[in-house]
């Protein structure tokens, strides 16, 4: 029983490896037909017929199945190659942009701590707090003198890279003419060199296109710092005027205050005299005396009431003064 279940075990182990080798080689056979018929087109017919002669199998021979076999192996050699290719090509790319990347934040990096060291902290004013509008123009116009001669460095260099092609080229010219043949190891020299000054020739374009579009930002970027200062010198003159005008107020309000000032102290002393007359007289005045006495005393104490009144409103206003002088100062 244990022999038989052990036959039976090792017949469907080969049974199924006898179907994943079929798998296979369908796979191969679909392979190579689906490129037959990209390289030669279907016919309806072809496909009529195989649709309706299902049963007609045909049988291919070793060598068939050898040749088809190893051209499907070197298309996948061929297909291999090229993603290789193209793996190269695309890694050689991502290492361009990532050292690129890593340049431009090195790049953006010592701009900032510049502009952290000569105008954040070394144009601050030590006086008001402020940056000072001088040093800021003078950083960027330092920025933009040295972009400035790196473009042209970098405009000389491509003329003399385009020289040397023209130059190069001039000489294969001349040699054609000449009838000269190069020889083939000479040729490919030729070409790699010239590959590698256009290789150079477009990196300097990329640089100095990347330093147009830089150059374009700064611009846009002082334009922008510059229209800010003008806004923030007009808010300051505006202020200044605003400060005069506050203290010629706040001046003449202390003058008036002082002049009011010495009027009540006037009219309370010419009151304490009155006060001091009527006490001591003994005689009781007439009528009349007594009624102009009472006329005038009405009207001394309306006008001290209108006094105290006119001193409390200069108080109040020399008060405002006051704070708008200690706000203006803050």
């Amino acid at each position: 029983m244990n022999t038989l279940r052990t036959d039976l075990e090792n017949k469907i182990t080969l049974l199924n490896e006898e179907i994943e080798r079929y798998k296979l080689e369908n796979s191969v056979f679909q392979r190579f037909i689906d490129k037959k018929t990209l390289e030669l087109g279907a016919d309806e017919d072809d496909k009529r017929r195989k649709r309706n002669k299902k049963t007609n199998v045909a049988i291919l021979t070793s060598e068939q199945k050898f040749d088809i076999s190893n051209t499907i192996y070197e298309d996948l050699i061929q297909e291999i190659e090229n993603n290789k290719v193209t793996s190269e090509k695309m890694i050689d790319t991502l290492k361009a942009v990532l050292e690129e990347t890593e340049i431009r934040i090195n790049e953006l990096k010592r701009d900032a701590y510049e502009f952290k060291r000569d105008v954040v902290v070394g144009a601050e004013n030590t006086r008001t707090g402020k940056i000072m509008a001088e040093r800021v123009l003078r950083y960027f116009e330092d920025k933009f003198k040295k972009i400035d001669a790196y473009i042209e460095k970098l405009r000389l260099k491509n003329s003399s890279i385009k020289n040397q092609i023209a130059k190069i080229e001039n000489q294969l010219i001349q040699k054609e003419e000449a009838g000269d043949v190069l020889h083939y190891i000479d040729f490919h020299q030729l070409q790699i060199e010239n590959k590698n000054y256009l290789t150079k020739i477009d990196e300097r374009n990329n640089e100095l296109l990347v330093l147009k579009i830089s150059t374009s930002k700064t611009v846009q970027a002082l334009n922008d710092i510059k229209h800010l200062l003008n806004d923030k010198l007009n808010n300051e003159k505006w202020l200044n005027n605003e400060i005069k005008n506050k203290r010629n107020q706040y001046n003449k309000l202390l003058g008036e205050s002082s002049r009011v000032s010495k009027e009540s102290n006037q009219e309370t002393r010419n009151r304490d005299k009155l006060r001091m007359l009527i006490e001591e007289s003994s005689e009781m005045p007439n009528i009349e005396d007594y009624i102009m006495q009472k006329k005038e005393m009405y009207e001394l104490q309306n006008s001290l009431k209108n006094w105290k009144k006119k001193v409390e409103i200069m108080e109040i206003a020399a008060k405002r003064a006051r704070a708008v002088q200690a706000k203006i100062k803050f």
